[in-house]
């Protein structure tokens, strides 16, 4: 019998470590589906770079899923067909396979990271890593990271976005590769271990972009270094992204919370010419993707 006391969780290969988990998640409140397993190590780098991602890459006739649904749009959803408005426009560029039945909620619509951005910063994993994605929302990048053939902890606190994630997961066949999560992820944090970990916190809803510099003290739950620090628990190597306008120095300074100091990368990341955001890579994340 596991007690909430124990010492943390660490992921192993051996098949047996699944049951644990499940038996450890259900003591600490969450509730979870499918199966992982895996764990690797890193390396790192350090340096700037700035990267405009192309078009997603398509899964594999294979891994597409063999039951296709029919394509779900705002009018399906009456709440997410308020907030769909300006985005529905953009629909295929948040989900390239949306047409196949990729399911939002209201906040996913503005809060998604749009496909090939999430690609590009999957590809900053090695494949077979264990990645924990703590603030899954609707399921894009924990897809994309397990499309890159990572195995994914997506934590999310709404039980309706886990739901809506795992079908999206099964829309584009990757579920067999994402444990999904029904818990707060600043409770679970000190429990688990992993090889990487995937920061895209609440940025406070479409007015964030009013703030002329967007400080880390603005995220949501808790602030950035906070959050920060609770990943750090997990894994040497995050992945954050962040708002246009975020203080770039701030972010920076992130990295001078680990002893030795960790490596940092942030990148512009760009879809059709337009600034989404900023992504900062720490650790053994911060190498370009062609060194994994």
């Amino acid at each position: 019998m596991v007690k909430a006391g124990a010492a943390p969780l660490v992921l192993r290969r051996r098949a047996r470590a699944l049951p644990f988990l499940h038996r450890f998640l259900r003591l600490l409140g969450a509730t979870t589906t499918k199966t992982f397993r895996r764990r690797l190590t890193a390396r790192s780098t350090r340096g700037r770079s700035v990267a405009r991602p192309g078009e997603p890459k398509r899964l594999a006739a294979a891994e597409e899923p063999q039951e296709q649904e029919q394509a779900v749009g705002p009018a399906r959803d009456p709440d997410a067909a308020v907030a769909a408005g300006k985005y529905w426009a953009h629909r295929h560029s948040l989900f390239s396979l949306y047409d196949r039945g990729v399911r939002m909620d209201a906040e996913g619509w503005y809060s998604a990271t749009p496909e090939s951005i999430a690609a590009s910063q999957a590809a900053r994993a090695a494949p077979g890593d264990l990645v924990v994605d703590a603030f899954a929302g609707c399921g894009g990048n924990s897809i994309q990271f397990a499309a890159r053939g990572c195995y994914v902890v997506a934590v999310e606190i709404d039980p309706r976005k886990v739901e809506l994630a795992a079908h999206n997961a099964r829309v584009y066949g990757v579920e067999d590769r994402i444990e999904f999560v029904v818990g707060d992820f600043f409770h679970l944090a000190p429990s688990l271990k992993a090889d990487l970990v995937f920061l895209s916190p609440p940025w406070g809803g479409p007015s964030y972009i009013q703030a002329p510099v967007y400080t880390l003290d603005m995220l949501k739950p808790k602030d950035g270094y906070t959050t920060f620090q609770a990943a750090q628990k997990i894994a040497p190597n995050v992945i954050m992204f962040l708002p246009r306008t975020v203080d770039i120095s701030q972010v920076e300074e992130l990295s001078w919370l680990s002893c030795p100091p960790l490596d940092v990368v942030t990148e512009e990341s760009y879809v059709q010419h337009r600034l989404k955001g900023i992504t900062a890579y720490f650790g053994r994340a911060a190498r370009s993707p062609s060194d994994h």
